[in-house]
């Protein structure tokens, strides 16, 4: 009997404009996903609209799909005016609440974590000090992770390519900030599309994440903004690597490039990824 894989991949549903959410979780179900990743801004340009009823349903239909939320990801991308780091106490503020909303949405609605990418509402403007805006940062996530502990859920730091944001560009960067917020629900989050740009090498950059002991996610997607299997960044190393370390949370198919359509996107990739881990999973 074959060994099925531990790791378990779900899909960010921004992919499926337009699409209503019970429609991404049955859609992500049939194809053989495990989870659906969610960003704030498709249902609601404020969490803080959405109603309890209408998140007890969304946890609802994620359950009857046999799918699980995983996550929350483009926290800061509505409303506008929102920023970690800023100089400005109000605008930081106003910041830290609304990630406090986000934190309670998210385990409302039954996901286990935040995944802070967000690159435009971090990235360190000219004039502004560097040390100055790493000591707001980690005030703000110290603020919000109070919160995080209370309603059991990870909030994760994710490096993003120089060419998004200016604030927090590789592994080792994550790390820092981490060991020094030193906090049980803070932790990071690995974007292969990102470490390509930034690190020497995908897998071992992926490696020192993993030592670490503080990666809790990763997105998996192609050097070129697509899905896994769409480009030349190669999977096999990286998924390799998760195997033999025994990694057991999700891989999460996000993509910039949605073309050429929402299913053969979603439907490609999953193909792609399983069959790179059942192979690794016989062989091992």
């Amino acid at each position: 009997m074959n060994k099925k894989s531990p790791i378990k991949i779900s899909i960010c549903n921004e992919l499926f404009q337009g699409w209503p959410i019970e429609k991404v979780f049955e859609y992500a179900a049939l194809l053989g996903y495990d989870g659906v990743e969610i960003a704030p801004y498709t249902l609601a340009d404020s969490v803080t609209e959405i109603s309890p009823k209408r998140r007890k349903a969304i946890r609802l239909a994620a359950e009857q799909a046999g799918i699980e939320v995983v996550a929350l990801h483009w926290l800061l991308a509505k409303p506008e005016g929102l920023y970690i780091n800023h100089p400005d106490e109000i605008i930081r503020i106003k910041t830290q609440e609304y990630m406090e909303a986000l934190i309670h949405f998210c385990a409302d609605i039954g996901g286990k974590i935040l995944v802070h990418g967000s690159p435009h509402q971090r990235t360190i403007q000219g004039g502004w000090d560097f040390q100055e805006s790493w000591d707001f940062s980690k005030e703000t996530f110290k603020i919000c992770l109070k919160t995080a502990r209370k309603r059991n859920v990870l909030y994760c730091i994710e490096p993003l390519a120089h060419t998004s944001t200016n604030f927090i560009n590789t592994v080792a960067e994550a790390i820092q900030l981490v060991k020094e917020i030193r906090h049980p629900n803070f932790k990071m989050v690995f974007d292969c599309r990102s470490a390509s740009a930034q690190e020497e090498s995908v897998p071992e950059a992926l490696l020192r994440a993993m030592e670490s002991g503080y990666l809790r996610h990763i997105h998996v997607n192609d050097a070129n903004g697509r899905g896994p299997g769409f480009g030349e960044t190669g999977f096999i190393p990286i998924l390799k690597s998760l195997v033999k370390n025994n990694y057991k949370g999700y891989i999460s198919v996000e993509v910039i490039d949605f073309s050429p359509d929402p299913q053969t996107v979603a439907s490609r990739s999953i193909s792609y990824l399983r069959g790179i881990l059942e192979t690794l999973t016989e062989k091992g």
